[in-house]
């Protein structure tokens, strides 16, 4: 049995991003009630939020479900409680290091997974305890990498180095790169993207119409001198780029993000003064589809590929 699908008690090894404004309750029991496994993304959420999202999930979807927790969020411990207090099984944590919680939530009878951008932190994750790992290239939207390398290249790189469960995130949103993540070593795959602009998210319409009509070359890593993140070019990027070209520091980028500027784009719809993060993969989404859609396409398209790569085999 594939070893995703076991560690999380799912029919299908693909896992929703947590994406802050976008993964909501509806999201996630959507995914999971497909055979995948959703994700409430806390980043973007109060803790009573949180508490809300995670009961409504509950109510939608009898199958698993897990929280993302950007462990740079400032309420942290907050969010923690609330998880174990909610009797949430599967927790998937970013941003920051993996020995900071992991131990809290195992011993609370939580499934810990842990999203990275290189090798180093992949073995910490081992070390640490995790279950799992998510290997997250450069092509991913919102926050990234500082090592820019690309899902091709580093999926192996970490599978060299640890044992665990290894999930491929970043530029994934078709059966075929599900299976491409497969043959370079992964286990499974998580897509935000393709979530992203489904009829489930909770990100704004303008926003997903924005990122249906995005083409190649339409994103691209901003923002290095405080946290990489992959954005949707517009007004925002515009004034994003012009300062970093001309030396802005960090103080001065600081103060041009300001705060709320991912809600204003992604969940309020201002596409020019809004921070739109969005992956390289969204020049392939042509249409906001509902999140069973999605699902099929992808599962039927691995199994498709797989199958043509079988019968070819056959006759070297």
């Amino acid at each position: 049995m594939n070893r995703i699908c076991e560690l999380f008690n799912i029919e299908h090894p693909i896992v929703q991003g947590g994406m802050v404004w976008c993964s909501g309750w509806k999201l996630a029991s959507a995914v999971s009630n497909s055979g995948g496994l959703g994700l409430i993304g806390a980043g973007s959420m109060h803790p009573e939020t949180l508490v809300e999202h995670i009961r409504k999930c509950k109510q939608a979807t009898s199958k698993p479900f897990g929280v993302n927790v950007p462990l740079m969020y400032p309420e942290i411990e907050k969010l923690m409680h609330i998880i174990v207090d909610e009797g949430v099984k599967i927790v998937f944590t970013s941003a920051g290091s993996p020995d900071k919680y992991t131990r809290f939530l195992k011993d609370n009878g939580i499934i810990v997974a842990h999203v990275v951008a290189n090798t180093k932190f992949a073995i910490k994750c081992e070390n640490a305890g995790v279950d799992a790992i998510v290997a997250e290239g450069f092509e991913a939207g919102g926050h990234n990498g500082r090592e820019e390398t690309t899902t091709m290249v580093l999926i192996p790189h970490v599978r060299q180095v640890v044992v665990l469960p290894l999930i491929a995130a970043g530029g994934i949103g078709s059966g075929r790169a599900m299976l491409a993540a497969f043959a370079l070593g992964a286990d499974g795959v998580q897509i935000g993207s393709a979530f992203a602009a489904t009829e489930e998210s909770s990100a704004h319409i303008d926003f997903k119409n924005m990122i249906v009509n995005a083409k190649e070359g339409d994103t691209l890593l901003m923002l290095k001198k405080l946290a990489p993140a992959r954005l949707l070019k517009n007004k925002f990027f515009d004034k994003v780029q012009e300062m970093e070209n001309g030396g802005a520091n960090f103080n001065e980028l600081r103060q041009l993000l300001g705060k709320g500027r991912t809600k204003l784009g992604m969940f309020e719809g201002d596409l020019n003064e809004g921070e739109l993060e969005i992956g390289q993969v969204s020049a392939t989404i042509n249409a906001i589809k509902p999140v069973t859609l999605v699902m099929s396409e992808i599962v039927s398209e691995f199994h498709e590929i797989k199958r043509k790569f079988n019968d070819a085999e056959s006759t070297f």
